[in-house]
């Protein structure tokens, strides 16, 4: 290329950075507009969080979508905007690393598409696709191929335990945390399965259906405490006893363990903490409110 095209091309370039950084601006302020915080760093836009997403069309998606430096994109509060026909603007953000949705409308199909991120590693769905019909979570299976996933959320979803096996093949998973769910306690052993799990939580399903099985009772206990790798445990909304928790004095690597939404007293805890000594014990009392949809979960008056 002879000197003066080489200068021609290199004065086009610089001609480029004004608009760009003027597109950046704009689409900042259009965030902003519809009550979104946006993150900049060195000029460009890495963070985009909404409280509110009721207001984002496929127009609002199609912009965050050509964020090309975004690495963080949280959209809470009813982003039902996000289906099938809008998700397909997300997955061109290749260098997006944490992603979190409240309402979000996809179908198994629409949710298998999210995997072609390949750099993300958090994911937290809350009301995901709750109540749509057809739905199982089946779309997971495609994020077995997801490279650098590491920790996912799942809660407020009327997902069975199909979903559950599906994440289950998500060997990558170094923590994982759900609740109010469809899921029985089937999937428990599923979740038991994830080869790398550090850090877990897991609450009860929801009160879907009359007599609805149990996600999380005594019964689980021994497939829980027996996961190799398991470090950190947030276990509750549940009817445990001291006797089946004390099952976790066999768990190998458990370092912490939070009790939280349960019928135990202070006094069943202490027992608790002579029995593993070496596991560093947190207890959440529960409210008399929190009480009272404990006793409604589980079916008691």
């Amino acid at each position: 290329m002879s000197l003066m095209k080489s200068l021609a091309v290199l004065s086009a370039l610089l001609l480029l950075i004004p608009s760009i950084a003027s597109s950046q601006s704009y689409h900042q302020q259009i965030m902003e507009q519809l009550g979104g915080k946006v993150t900049v760093k060195e000029g460009r836009i890495v963070g985009v969080e909404f409280r509110n997403s009721s207001r984002i069309g496929p127009r609002e998606w199609a912009i965050i979508g050509s964020l090309k430096d975004l690495t963080k994109l949280t959209v809470y509060g009813q982003a039902k905007g996000l289906n099938d026909s809008t998700v397909r603007y997300l997955t061109k953000l290749e260098k997006l690393e944490s992603f979190s949705a409240d309402g979000a409308q996809l179908t198994d199909k629409g949710l298998s598409e999210i995997s072609r991120m390949k750099n993300l590693k958090s994911v937290s769905f809350f009301h995901l696709s709750f109540r749509m019909k057809g739905f199982t979570g089946k779309g997971f299976q495609a994020w077995q191929d997801m490279p650098n996933l590491q920790k996912l959320t799942v809660a407020g979803m009327s997902m069975g335990d199909e979903g559950f096996e599906a994440i289950s093949g998500i060997t990558t998973l170094t923590d994982f945390r759900t609740w109010h769910t469809h899921r029985t306690e089937a999937s428990n052993a599923l979740i038991a399965k994830l080869p790398k799990l550090k850090s877990l939580r897991v609450g009860q399903r929801l009160p879907y259906e009359q007599n609805a099985p149990l996600s999380l009772s005594d019964v689980s206990i021994p497939a829980l405490a027996a996961i190799p790798t398991l470090e950190r445990l947030e276990i509750g909304e549940a009817d445990l006893s001291v006797n089946a928790l004390k099952q976790f004095s066999k768990s190998p690597s458990l370092k912490q363990l939070k009790v939280y939404i349960t019928y135990l007293k202070e006094a069943d805890i202490a027992v608790l903490k002579k029995a593993l000594p070496n596991v560093e014990i947190q207890f959440d009392k529960p409210t008399e409110s929190q009480r009272k949809k404990l006793d409604a979960y589980l079916g008691r008056k």
